[in-house]
């Protein structure tokens, strides 16, 4: 069962991303503020869950959370500023997005840069622990997962409607036959990765 909070006395926003290991899209990242009284019994990490269970938690979460806020970052600039950075900015971003300012941050994983001198904690695996984080998790995956369809429509040719923009063997099939797009990430030597494997 997911732990309700940190710290009682403190207004928490828990962040998570989705798609850092993506060969392409954007990364997205969201923030979340719970009431601490708010439970689900479905609520775990988003690779937990189901599709239609992800779906069915998104509208809960942004109805009854304090705050919620998602933001993203596009392929391109994680080509320039590469991916742990552009993560880092994706939930800056969004933590900039929200309409109250939390006194904690709560960060899925083992790093993270400052944001504004709000004291944070990183906790490896976090959207197994803490209903903030596991909530994040679940916007970013969904709000990504939603973009990547749009993206599909634009690249049918990728499957992204299927793997996402993950390096899946079909996507990977998929780079052999036509090449890279304008939305996969040149930072990642996707074309070398295939290289290397025949």
């Amino acid at each position: 069962m997911l732990l309700p909070f940190y710290h009682n006395l403190f207004t928490e926003a828990g962040l998570d991303e989705a798609g850092r290991g993506c060969f392409a899209g954007p990364v997205f990242a969201a923030a979340v503020v719970l009431p601490k009284e708010f439970y689900h019994p479905l609520l775990n990490d988003s690779k937990q869950l189901t599709k239609e269970e992800r779906e069915l938690l998104r509208p809960i979460i942004e109805q009854e959370s304090i705050a919620f806020a998602v933001a993203s970052v596009d392929n391109e600039e994680i080509d320039r500023i590469n991916i742990l950075q552009a993560s880092y900015k994706a939930m800056h971003l969004a933590l900039g997005k929200l309409r109250v300012s939390p006194d904690i941050l709560l960060i899925d994983g083992n790093r993270f840069k400052p944001y504004k001198k709000i004291p944070f904690y990183c906790i490896v695996k976090g959207d197994e622990i803490y209903a903030s984080i596991a909530a994040a998790s679940v916007l970013a995956k969904t709000y990504r997962d939603d973009y990547m369809m749009q993206l599909h429509n634009e690249y049918e040719v990728y499957g992204w409607y299927n793997n996402k923009g993950y390096g899946t063997p079909a996507h990977r099939d998929a780079i052999a036959a036509h090449g890279l797009c304008k939305y996969h990430r040149r930072s990642f030597n996707i074309n070398m990765q295939l290289e290397m494997e025949f």
